[in-house]
């Protein structure tokens, strides 16, 4: 009988969650098979390349050369898993989570289960998604059940692309289980590759858990921005607001307010425990339903003054050469998911400016058609009607920027210009 603390893992999604979760667990000493759907991410891995700028190339090929890492798009290579964590995406269709890729992996996995195997959803879900959709596809036709042969148990992925200091190992992981055995062989297992475990009651604490976290700082962020808009219109400076707020030693936390939010977190799963509430309750989650309508009308907001600064120099937008720097959806991140920069960019493009943009980290391919990516230099910014500050990478050279830019909108308060417009 295979154990639950055995050292083959399967980890089904090689993305932003799965692959950092996949390298630790080589790391610790653990056979991984990375399964994943997309060949081309599959083969790069092979190859010892990442497509995650947290994951180090180096890491990859490294994990490849031990032989202990099989990245692959072959279901049957997940025969035999003492462990399998399933880190797929979930996303919102027409405001309802799209559960696809979950199903999919419990299908895959079902005819895979053995007495005694671990089984761990990661994707950030609803409350009840693990106990009332994961478990029963699992379970499917066999004769296995859950806490009775198998353990199973729901632990929410805390991945912060791009963040220097928390990573995998150093951030508290909770973690949960259908039974007390499952726990335990949840809290072993991660115990492994974390520093902190925390259990909770049930997955449905743990699901829960999860969907505040990323809820909180959702009304939070929309808060500030309403606060920018209303300082705006009423002639005060917001980021000096903040500052002054920010002294005090307990009872506030500072949140700054930007274009807008992305990735996949802020956009997409306070939305979930809305559907949720409205499923349950029979009315929305009304702090996520207002956070949603300030934060989806920040792009707009940005437009709106991007239009009133060339206008106060007689300028149209349909014409103008407008450079934006930073695209993707938060500093020092490759990650251009649900980015409110393109959703600036898109407008904007909408409306006839003339666009180029400067972003060192942006994949090409998530680039949108009509933009010509440019380097940050005093040609560059020279030119430009007007310059706007969406994502303020440390890789942008602002020097540069604030000697050689002439009409800025700055939506990051980076620049230390007194020409430059703010937020």
């Amino acid at each position: 009988m295979h154990s639950a603390h055995g050292r083959r893992v399967a980890v089904l999604g090689q993305g932003y969650v799965g692959l950092p979760l996949t390298m630790r667990a080589v790391e610790a000493g653990f056979d991984v098979v990375g399964f994943d759907v997309d060949k081309a991410r599959v083969d790069l891995l092979a190859r010892g390349e990442s497509h995650i700028e947290d994951i180090d190339p180096a890491a990859v090929a490294e994990a490849v050369a031990t032989g202990r890492y099989r990245p692959t798009c072959d279901p049957g290579h997940l025969q035999g898993f003492d462990v399998a964590v399933v880190c797929v995406p979930t996303p919102l269709r027409d405001g309802a989570p799209d559960l696809t890729h979950v199903e999919q992996a419990a299908r895959l996995l079902s005819g895979h289960l053995h007495p005694g195997c671990l089984v761990v959803l990661e994707s950030t879900t609803y409350p009840g998604t693990t106990e009332e959709v994961f478990r029963p596809l699992l379970e499917g036709g066999g004769a296995l059940r859950a806490g009775r042969d198998f353990r199973l148990g729901y632990s929410p992925e805390r991945i912060d692309p791009g963040n220097p200091s928390w990573h995998l190992a150093n951030t508290p992981k909770i973690v949960s289980g259908v039974d007390e055995d499952s726990l335990r062989a949840v809290g072993e297992f991660y115990g492994r590759l974390v520093d902190v475990v925390v259990p909770v009651p049930g997955p449905r604490e743990a699901e829960l858990a999860k969907l505040l976290e990323n809820t909180f700082r959702h009304v939070n962020v929309a808060l500030v921005n309403e606060l920018a808009m209303y300082c705006r219109a009423a002639g005060v400076d917001v980021w000096s607001v903040l500052d002054a707020a920010g002294t005090k030693p307990f009872g506030f936390m500072r949140f700054t307010p930007g274009p807008g939010v992305g990735g996949h977190c802020l956009p997409i799963d306070p939305s979930y425990l809305s559907w949720q509430a409205r499923r349950s309750l029979g009315s929305g989650f009304r702090f996520v339903e207002l956070a949603n309508d300030v934060n989806d009308r920040m792009p707009d907001y940005v437009v709106t003054r991007a239009i009133q600064s060339l206008n106060r120099r007689r300028k149209a937008v349909n014409g103008s050469s407008v450079l934006l720097l930073g695209l993707t959806y938060k500093p020092n991140s490759r990650d251009a998911r649900k980015s409110p920069a393109l959703a600036v960019a898109r407008q904007l493009a909408s409306l006839g400016a003339e666009l180029r943009a400067v972003d060192p980290l942006i994949a090409p391919a998530d680039v949108p058609e009509g933009i010509t990516m440019v380097p940050c230099d005093d040609a560059q910014l020279a030119s430009a009607d007007l310059v706007v500050v969406l994502t303020d990478h440390d890789a942008i050279d602002w020097r540069v920027v604030e000697r050689h830019a002439g009409r800025v909108l700055d939506t990051r308060n980076r620049l230390r210009t007194a020409s430059a417009d703010g937020l």
